[in-house]
């Protein structure tokens, strides 16, 4: 069940995206802009937690997960290290998911052979 659930909420905010893309003039890039922002603020109220515990990786892979760690991250730094913690807690808190972001685009880009359109 929790493989059914992570399925359709992940689903459910990829639909959100799509209708985003297809129904409005937002670019792309503003769209993931919002989800990331989307992410923080749900985090901030104490939704997103919820929402993670509930769809687990459904609600942690999407960009809105990535925005909800950044903020858990600022967060948590900043009850430990003060002011410095604005700086640091978001990308020590989503490191391990940009490392591996880069990893894998460096791989894709060995692999395979870019084209332009």
């Amino acid at each position: 069940m929790d493989y059914l659930w992570a399925f359709l909420i992940g689903g459910a905010l990829c639909v959100v995206g799509q209708i985003l893309i297809d129904k409005t003039n937002l670019t792309p890039a503003r769209i993931l802009v919002s989800y990331v922002v989307a992410g923080v603020f749900l985090g901030a109220v104490g939704l997103y937690p919820k929402l993670v515990d509930f769809a687990g990786a459904g609600a942690t892979v999407p960009l809105t997960g990535f925005g909800n760690t950044l903020a858990k991250g600022v967060h948590e730094a900043v009850l430990r290290d003060g002011f410095l913690g604005v700086f640091t807690g978001g990308l020590t808190a989503a490191a391990a998911g940009i490392c591996a972001a880069v990893v894998f685009g460096l791989l894709a880009g060995l692999i395979f052979q870019p084209k332009d359109k």
